[in-house]
């Protein structure tokens, strides 16, 4: 067996938030001596998941360990990405995604929400900036994720958002700790529900991998008029997302 890692992530024109990936992985602490290739599904020329697929074969891999570099199982393109790897036998929505050329043997990792120890640190550490002066539990703390109006990605969203919530909530104790997705719109009448029905502040976490259009534009938008508590930081950059892919990898390896 000759490993190799592909770790791959969304992509973005975002030559900063493609940076914070790049930044994320190279403190990673991988096994010495197995390449490894930094991919995106989309929009990075050169560094597609074929593109990763063609130059750690020609390196002699035959075991690829995969790792998804997304937040949450409940992205669409998890399911399709080990589709097109020969993973699973179909995808479990329609995609685009042509099955990649891949010789070597497929091992799929998880994204960050199915065990998210590393996540929900990060979470919680915003949170306790966010809080300032105020009680938790006198707060409600509101995670928001992107969500999807598939009724299979939906529950894994909110599976995801679940688990992050009871690992915060274990050591916080706010007042409460709600979640809200994006599809289906749901954030502004959740923070409008707590604001008229309670005297709890809200503050809403956003559990994305890094700040940009979703934190700078849809989130605050969708706030609107909403009283809230929101900066925008993102997972990204934090070097628990480090000790994450560091796992990760350790984890998928020992799967073979």
């Amino acid at each position: 067996m000759r490993p190799g890692i592909l770790i791959i992530g969304h992509g973005s024109r975002d030559r900063d938030w493609v940076a914070l990936v790049d930044e994320a992985v190279r403190h990673a602490e991988l096994p010495e001596g197995i390449p490894a290739e930094v991919v995106f599904l989309e929009i990075v020329e050169g560094r597609l998941i074929q593109d990763g697929i063609d130059r750690l074969e020609a390196k002699g891999v035959t075991d690829l360990f995969v790792i998804p570099f997304f937040v949450s199982g409940g992205s669409t393109h998890v399911d399709e990405i080990a589709y097109a790897l020969g993973v699973k036998d179909a995808p479990s929505t329609d995609t685009d995604l042509l099955p990649f050329r891949v010789q070597a043997r497929v091992w799929f990792g998880e994204p960050m929400d199915e065990d998210p120890i590393e996540m929900a640190e990060i979470a919680m550490e915003r949170s306790r900036a966010l809080l300032g002066g105020r009680k938790p539990e006198e707060t409600v703390l509101m995670l928001v994720a992107h969500g999807s109006e598939h009724p299979l990605f939906y529950d894994r969203y909110v599976g995801g958002l679940l688990r992050v919530a009871d690992r915060i909530q274990r050591e916080m104790k706010y007042a409460a700790i709600d979640s809200a997705l994006l599809l289906p719109e749901q954030l502004y009448d959740k923070i409008i529900r707590w604001q008229t029905e309670t005297d709890y502040t809200v503050m809403v976490v956003p559990l994305f991998l890094s700040s940009g259009y979703f934190t700078n534009r849809v989130i605050p938008n969708r706030i609107g008029q909403a009283v809230c508590v929101y900066d925008g930081q993102a997972l990204l950059p934090h070097p628990l997302v480090s000790s994450w892919l560091s796992r990760q990898v350790r984890q998928v390896m020992q799967r073979r």
